[in-house]
C-alpha cells in the first residue's frame, strides 16, 4: 500500500461551528490513520487548541501543523506536554501592529504566546482563544516576537477585513482572513502549505500522494500544495475554485466521504 499523506484543516472540517465533531468524521479518521496513512491536523489553531483534537481522535504520534504553518510539532504522549516542538517561526509584529493600530473602531488584537496563550489589546469574547490571556499595553504587544497574530471586530464582516488588508497594504506579511472579521497574521512565505512541505519530505511522502481538505482562506495554499485538495461544501467560492475537488458540507460530514475513498 502507498502510504499517503492527509492534511486536514480542523475548524469547519473536523468541527462542526459548535465546536462537536461527528462520530462519523472520528471513525473515518481513525480508520484512515489505522490503514497506514499519515494523518496531520493542519489548523490555524495554537498549539494548546489544536493537541486536544488530536487527543480526541486518538493520535498518539505524527505531526500537527498549528498556527497556519508557523508550528510544527510531533506528538508524544511521553513528553511532558504531550508533544515536541520541531519548527517555529516568528516574526516582528511592530510594523503590522502600526498599521492595524486605529483601522477599524471596535477592532481587539491577540500576540500568540507558543504553548501559554495570547497577550491581548482588550479582551476577546469568551471561548474564542485557548490559554492565559493577558492584556497588556500597546506598546508591550509590538515588543515580543510571535507566529501569528490575530486581529477581529465584533462590528466588520470578512468583506470588510479583506479591503482593509489591502488598503493597508500587509505584504510583508501572509495573512487570511476568515469567514467573520477575524484576521490571522503570520510570517511571510508561511502557510499550512510550506510547513507540510517540510512534513511531506521527511516522511518521504512523493508528491502525487498528498491529499489535503479543509473550508477556509486560511486553506488556499494547502489545497493547492496537494496533488488531491478537497474544499468543504459550505467553503467560500475562492476556496472551491483552487480545490481539484468539493464534498460535502460539514453538516453532510464531507470530510468523511473524502477520507472513506482513501480506504
Amino acid at each position: 500500500m502507498t502510504r499517503k499523506l492527509v492534511a486536514l484543516d480542523v475548524d469547519g472540517t473536523l468541527l462542526h461551528f459548535d465546536g462537536t465533531m461527528s462520530d462519523a468524521v472520528r471513525h473515518a479518521v481513525r480508520a484512515v490513520v489505522d490503514a497506514g496513512h499519515h494523518v496531520v491536523i493542519a489548523t490555524g489553531r495554537s498549539v494548546i487548541a489544536a493537541t486536544p483534537i488530536a487527543e480526541h481522535i486518538g493520535l498518539t504520534d505524527g505531526y500537527v501543523v498549528c498556527s497556519n504553518g508557523a508550528v510544527t510539532i510531533t506528538l508524544d504522549p511521553a513528553a511532558p506536554a504531550g508533544y515536541h516542538v520541531i519548527e517555529t517561526v516568528t516574526f516582528d509584529p511592530g510594523p503590522v501592529l502600526g498599521k492595524l493600530r486605529d483601522a477599524w473602531p471596535d477592532a481587539t488584537v491577540a500576540v500568540e504566546v507558543l504553548g501559554e496563550g495570547f497577550l491581548l489589546s482588550a479582551p476577546f469574547p469568551e471561548g474564542e482563544l485557548n490559554g492565559v490571556q493577558k492584556v497588556v499595553s500597546w506598546e508591550e504587544l509590538e515588543q515580543h516576537p510571535t507566529t501569528r497574530l490575530t486581529f477581529r471586530s465584533s462590528s466588520g464582516t470578512a468583506e470588510d477585513f479583506l479591503e482593509l488588508a489591502e488598503r493597508l497594504g500587509l505584504h510583508e506579511v501572509n495573512y487570511a482572513v476568515g469567514f467573520s472579521a477575524w484576521m490571522d497574521i503570520n510570517p511571510e512565505g508561511v502557510s499550512k502549505a510550506s510547513a507540510l512541505e517540510q512534513v511531506r519530505r521527511s516522511l518521504g511522502v512523493e508528491p502525487c500522494d498528498t491529499v489535503a481538505v479543509g473550508d477556509h482562506r486560511n486553506d488556499l495554499e494547502m489545497l493547492e500544495w496537494a496533488a488531491r485538495g478537497v474544499a468543504m461544501g459550505q467553503a467560500p467560492d475562492e476556496v472551491k475554485a483552487v480545490a481539484d475537488e468539493v464534498t460535502g458540507t460539514i453538516e453532510q460530514d464531507g470530510a468523511a466521504t473524502v477520507l472513506r475513498s482513501l480506504l
